[in-house]
């Protein structure tokens, strides 16, 4: 009989709350014992204690203290760049044998975008899951550089002021840095640019990510193929992952100068997506935090697949 692996939840806020309520929904090969926070009062943590999961008021310290601690397969880090730094080095002295699935911009551990990178990644102690429009972009760029080579990757992540919570706004400055450097380092992009923009219309809007690469010209029509599959990839597991509209392709033949990069001709490729979030526990305009979790979830389910097969060998 397989193992159900054993996991918490750091971070009493939206991210974290959604993914408790997913991991109850019906994961099969995960089973959440306790949602951790420093605010008893959250919704979060009284949700959880509603529904028999341990509700840990007392942060990270609080959850190693606790008798449960002992038997956890999985932490997941729903916090902030900078908390991540101290809880991953609080957990893994406490418990080496722990794997952290890291939802915060710190990217201490290897960045992990399930449809790009997983198998690579099994095996590592502490993954980062780079940011909501890492996880939404990076599988286009990579999907365009596996028929083409791309020079540059820029992405615009919109995403509705109301879904930007505290640990959100205080990411700004990292959700750049690392979503940039994931576009090259998982992307396969030799030099890549991250924007996000937090739209305060009202109502309010769902997250709307645009990817522009450039490249060499190639197989349009490929190129075109290889971003609809990757697509049909990621809404496996994040149902209102979708397109907007077809891929569009730009030949600029007049050398255009980008800031940071220089001049350029070639291929232009924009590609427009909507992410449409579950509505398990966020509003449906927040699939900025839904792709988080579910690449979070999809990641964490697969190592511990990969765990039994381990256990059984």
């Amino acid at each position: 009989m397989s193992h159900v692996a054993t996991a918490a939840i750091i971070g009493s806020g939206n991210i974290g709350t959604d993914l408790m309520i997913k991991i109850l929904r019906g994961s099969g090969t995960l089973k959440v014992v306790a949602l951790v926070g420093i605010d008893p009062e959250s919704d979060g943590l009284r949700r959880a204690a509603s529904m028999g999961i341990a509700a840990i008021s007392s942060g990270v310290d609080g959850l190693i203290e606790h008798d449960l601690f002992a038997d956890l397969d999985f932490v997941f880090d729903a916090t902030s760049a900078r908390a991540h730094v101290y809880n991953s080095e609080k957990l893994l002295a406490a418990k080496p044998s722990i794997r952290l699935i890291d939802l915060t911009p710190a990217a201490i551990g290897p960045y992990c975008v399930p449809v790009v990178n997983l198998e690579e990644n099994l095996d590592a102690s502490n993954v980062n899951m780079v940011t909501c429009g890492g996880q939404a972009t990076i599988p286009i760029v990579s999907a365009i550089a596996s028929q083409v080579p791309v020079a540059y990757a820029e992405i615009v992540a919109s995403i509705a002021s109301k879904s930007a919570g505290p640990g959100t706004r205080a990411n700004i400055d990292e959700f750049t840095e690392t979503t940039s450097e994931a576009l090259v380092k998982v992307g396969g992009a030799q030099f890549g640019k991250a924007v996000i923009v937090l739209n305060p219309a009202e109502p309010p809007l769902m997250m709307r990510d645009t990817v522009f690469t450039l490249s060499e010209d190639g197989d349009r029509a490929a190129i075109e193929t290889a971003v609809e599959d990757m697509v049909a990839r990621v809404n496996s597991y994040v149902p209102g992952y979708r397109l907007k509209q077809r891929v569009q392709f730009d030949e600029i033949t007049t050398p255009v100068v980008v800031p940071g990069f220089g001049p350029f001709t070639g291929l232009k490729t924009s590609v427009f997506l909507e992410v449409e979030g579950a509505a398990h526990y966020l509003p449906a305009y927040a699939g900025n935090l839904d792709i988080m979790t579910s690449a979070a979830l999809r990641t964490a389910e697969t190592m511990a697949l990969r765990m039994n097969k381990e256990a059984a060998a």
